[in-house]
């Protein structure tokens, strides 16, 4: 499957569109120059074919493996197609795409699949406090938003332990990660969120305080 998918891009090269796509994502990555809309487009037919089919996780590294980073945008597609087959054991798969190639783009596209996976087992909750202290920011990003979708199935308790370990920090994708989380749990308890981010003040970045008071 991973061949169909690489002659595709190859196929629809657009060098122009790579050099801005690239520059855009800070030269992270080597793009084939395909816009969003337009990849989607093009692997429909594809996605069409294989949504009921079991999900393949070789299939999915193999695409993660690619240069072009459309290739990663491929699996992403391919996993929302399957991710009702998700289960427990593939948190561990979810965690290698995290730290391989990371980037806000695609991890803020797996923290949905890891968000459905703790709500099948909450004992995964332990796992997202450990992802709350780790080394590597992505999974702290992702442990900090995994709850985004919950509204009032969110742990206020485990929320608020995940950000009080991320405090203080001068990185901005975690910071930003603290204020969007924040915010959007103001849609559905704006009370409480008030009453943390006034506790937290002295110890919150002024991004956090900012994106997590926008709807207050």
């Amino acid at each position: 499957m991973k061949k169909i998918i690489v002659e595709l891009l190859e196929e629809n090269y657009d060098e122009e569109q790579a050099v801005k796509m690239s520059a855009y994502m800070k030269d992270n990555f080597k793009f084939a120059g395909i816009p969003k809309p337009k990849l989607k487009e093009l692997i429909k037919p594809f996605l069409k074919k294989t949504s009921k089919e079991q999900l393949d996780w070789n299939f999915v590294f193999d695409l993660w493996n690619e240069d072009f980073r459309e290739a990663q945008y491929v699996a992403l597609e391919y996993l929302q197609k399957h991710h009702k087959q998700l289960v427990i054991s593939d948190i561990e798969n979810l965690k290698r795409l995290i730290i391989e190639k990371s980037w806000w783009e695609t991890v803020d596209t797996i923290d949905a699949f890891v968000g459905e996976i703790v709500l099948i087992d909450s004992s995964l909750k332990t796992t997202m406090l450990d992802w709350a202290k780790a080394d590597n920011i992505w999974l702290r990003r992702v442990a900090i938003d995994f709850q985004q979708e919950y509204k009032e199935k969110t742990d206020t308790e485990l929320l608020a332990k995940i950000i009080e370990f991320n405090l203080n920090s001068n990185e901005f994708f975690i910071n930003k990660a603290i204020g969007w989380s924040l915010r959007d749990y103001s849609k559905i308890n704006p009370v409480w969120v008030r009453d943390f981010v006034e506790k937290n003040r002295d110890n919150m970045s002024s991004l956090s305080i900012k994106e997590a008071t926008k709807l207050l």
